[in-house]
């Protein structure tokens, strides 16, 4: 299938470049050249704007990291609103349900067809293809898509609603923003006692306190002070703001949330919006006066190993 992919960023390039290996002909675009050209190398070619993308294609991926850049890459000047041939747009991006219904509804009155396709599981899941596709639009047009969507991961048809599929997303991400904040607070309550932090992840995964965060996130990026899982302190940020916008829409009262988003608010502040989400044990840490690293009995070994040379 021809498909015109916008936005090659750390999710956008892994998805693009899985759909490159299907088989499928990409037309990509992307702000920064050299993100371009990397595909054009691998066998993608290179479109000038959203657009363009739009005159030449009828399916178009975007991948975006803001609402204001999904906004103006799908209805801003020079966008795929625009285009002549497009008639679907898959959007891959986190952006809220109001903004996912306003794009859907001027979309729609130039006939052409939006996908809400938020995704879930990473850049590790991006480059796997087992990411979780969580997608509402019209059935239809859904099913139509599949050849695509299957190759990025599992597909979850949340309704034909406009937004309901970004209100699973937020959903999700809370969760996901509760459990590492959650065990940040936790072990580094442990580390000040004294505990072994490596320790007390492996009581965590053996026992009822197991979460994401302690199976992958803490083995992979905390405990080996890499903070380099690969997802922006301002991305998870921007998640749980939109979350907590949309539980006030409804008249929801979310204290746990709220809890959980000043405690990303503080970490936006202390180590910015580029730093990767596993950061956010670094103001606890701070805070506390400790430091979450390797296990003990490692630095022992490493230890007698010294005394022995």
């Amino acid at each position: 299938m021809e498909i015109g992919f916008i936005g090659l960023g750390n999710m956008g390039a892994p998805m693009a470049r899985r759909l490159l290996d299907a088989g499928h002909q990409l037309l990509v675009y992307d702000t920064r050249p050299a993100a371009v050209e990397e595909f054009v190398a691998l066998g993608a070619q290179a479109a000038n704007s959203p657009k363009e993308i739009a005159d030449r294609v009828e399916t178009v991926m975007t991948s975006l990291p803001s609402l204001a850049a999904a906004s103006a890459v799908a209805t801003g000047a020079d966008g795929i609103i625009d285009g002549h041939r497009v008639r679907r747009l898959i959007d891959l991006s986190t952006v809220g349900a109001q903004t996912a219904a306003d794009i859907d509804a001027r979309l729609a009155e130039r006939g052409i067809a939006r996908i809400d396709c938020p995704v879930s599981g990473g850049v590790g899941g991006a480059r796997r293809g087992t990411l979780a596709l969580m997608v509402s639009g019209p059935a239809a047009e859904v099913d139509g898509a599949r050849p695509v969507l299957d190759v990025l991961g599992t597909v979850f048809f949340i309704g034909e609603r406009p937004g309901s599929a970004q209100t699973m997303k937020l959903a999700n991400n809370l969760l996901a923003a509760t459990t590492l904040a959650a065990t940040s607070e936790a072990v580094v309550m442990g580390v000040k006692a004294g505990l072994d932090p490596a320790v007390m992840i492996e009581v965590f995964n053996a026992g009822s306190g197991a979460t994401h965060a302690s199976r992958d996130k803490f083995p992979r990026a905390v405990l080996p002070r890499t903070f380099d899982f690969g997802f922006a302190t301002g991305l998870m940020v921007k998640d749980v703001r939109l979350c907590l916008a949309e539980a006030a829409s409804m008249g929801l009262s979310m204290d746990i949330a709220e809890a959980v988003g000043r405690v990303w608010e503080v970490a936006l502040t202390e180590t910015g919006p580029d730093s990767d989400f596993t950061a956010v044990v670094k103001p606890i840490e701070a805070a506390a006066g400790v430091t979450v690293g390797a296990r003990a009995r490692d630095r022992d070994d490493a230890t007698t190993r010294a005394g022995q040379s």
